[in-house]
């Protein structure tokens, strides 16, 4: 959520950052503006009768002490009409809620970008290749896509995933089973050894809480897979949401709190499936692994002091890296333009690992610096030197996706026999060098 008081400050800055993002949400400056105009106006008109009525309070105490009953009987009449004045002015408020409004468009507007680092631009054509890692595989012949190798391999059984949840979910079978344990368990172990993240194991339902705090409420709430308790939950509200993905709990853990300012940094990652309806989505419902409703992922968040947020977001990016080098995959990192940066980031880094079968490069991990972003919209603290409580940066980044890591690897890595070669990564997890 966006501080107030930049707005009330700054609006101009305000309107251009969030321009630049080509939403058309700047718009709502406006509209923010008078409502928390009107609000202040009546809120500083009740606390100025409150005083006035607490000083008259005293001068009847006084006056009843000095036998001064006639004076004071005034003075209680001039009370009466004090309280009544109040009594009006809270009456409209509840029946005008600005503080409702007001907190309505504040949470309905997104994050602004970074001014010194995000280049401008509409679409993902503006954003900007920052480097890229080893070289497009080379095949004598036309490589197989995964969904051919997965066939070929008995990896993944497309049709009776469908059969089992509908379109765009997978059921992993022998080896593309292990394949994707071992991934998982991989990238944990290399994000808590090498990296110094502390794992965590989060619930798959979460509040509506946990989505407003990152940002996935109001704006995306089509997209989640809403619970419900009991047979028949029709005219009752959702007791939680399936976890579009860790971030959303795991970024909540300290929601609420005031922490120490020795307790920063934090560093957790997490595994969980996904859960993403994403209605409308392009791909969504078609045979493969690119796009799908439920997909693993390793996530990693931190919570840090804001003078090193984005020191922090350059070390998260190279975690992600890791994992891809160590797997032997091609990818480039590509720096996102404010047009196509996620709602809550300010700043954020895809990296998009290639795909040979596919013939494109597909983005396996996101890693964002939101600065204050969240912290305000789940009341995160931490108390500085000076006992002043301030808001963290909080940075969220996949470390990374499956099934995109998946279909990287089988083909980048698949041989002339349909075999996959396994990396030497990943060899002590499968107990194997290839899959045949």
């Amino acid at each position: 959520m966006l501080d107030i008081r930049l707005i009330r400050e700054q609006p101009d800055f305000v309107r251009e950052r969030l321009a630049s993002r080509g939403a058309g949400d700047e718009a709502k400056i406006d509209e923010l503006l008078s409502v928390d105009e009107k609000s202040r106006e009546h809120s500083a008109k009740i606390q100025r009768l409150k005083a006035d009525k607490n000083r008259v309070s005293k001068e009847i105490g006084s006056l009843m002490a000095q036998g001064k009953r006639e004076e004071a009987e005034i003075k209680k009449k001039e009370s009466a009409v004090i309280s009544t004045q109040i009594e009006i002015l809270e009456q409209f408020l509840e029946s005008e809620p600005f503080e409702f409004k007001r907190k309505r468009i504040l949470l309905s507007l997104p994050n602004l970008p970074d001014k010194q680092t995000v280049p401008i631009g509409k679409t993902a054509a503006q954003n900007e290749v920052v480097r890229t890692w080893g070289e497009q595989a080379v095949f004598a012949s036309k490589p197989k896509n995964h969904i051919e190798l997965c066939e070929g391999l008995h990896l993944v059984d497309f049709t009776r995933g469908a059969k089992l949840s509908g379109s765009g979910f997978l059921l992993y079978t022998g080896w593309g089973a292990r394949l994707e344990r071992a991934l998982i368990q991989y990238l944990l172990d290399l994000h808590t050894t090498q990296h110094g993240y502390t794992e965590v194991s989060p619930p798959y339902v979460i509040s509506e809480k946990c989505m407003e705090g990152v940002g996935q409420f109001p704006k995306f709430r089509e997209q989640a897979y809403a619970v419900f308790e009991g047979e028949n939950h029709r005219n009752k509200e959702p007791y939680g949401y399936l976890l579009p993905t860790a971030e959303a709990p795991v970024a909540n853990i300290h929601r609420e709190e005031i922490l120490k300012e020795t307790q920063l940094p934090i560093y957790y990652c997490a595994y969980s499936p996904c859960f993403r309806a994403e209605a409308g989505a392009a791909g969504v419902g078609t045979r493969g692994m690119i796009r799908v409703h439920q997909f693993d992922k390793v996530e990693l968040i931190k919570i840090v002091k804001p003078e090193n947020g984005y020191e922090e977001l350059d070390k998260m990016v190279a975690n992600a890296e890791r994992v891809l080098q160590l797997l032997g995959l091609h990818y480039r990192v590509v720096l996102l333009c404010t047009g196509d940066m996620g709602f809550a980031s300010a700043k954020t880094y895809d990296i998009e690992v290639w795909a040979p079968g596919q013939g494109s490069y597909l983005e396996v991990s996101s890693c964002s610096n939101c600065e204050d972003f969240q912290a305000r919209r789940m009341n995160l603290r931490f108390k500085g030197e000076s006992g002043e409580n301030k808001f963290p940066h909080i940075l969220n980044g996949s470390g990374t996706a499956l099934a995109r890591l998946f279909v990287a690897l089988v083909e980048t890595h698949q041989q002339p026999d349909g075999s996959i070669r396994v990396p030497e990564a990943l060899r002590s997890y499968l107990k194997t060098d290839v899959i045949k």
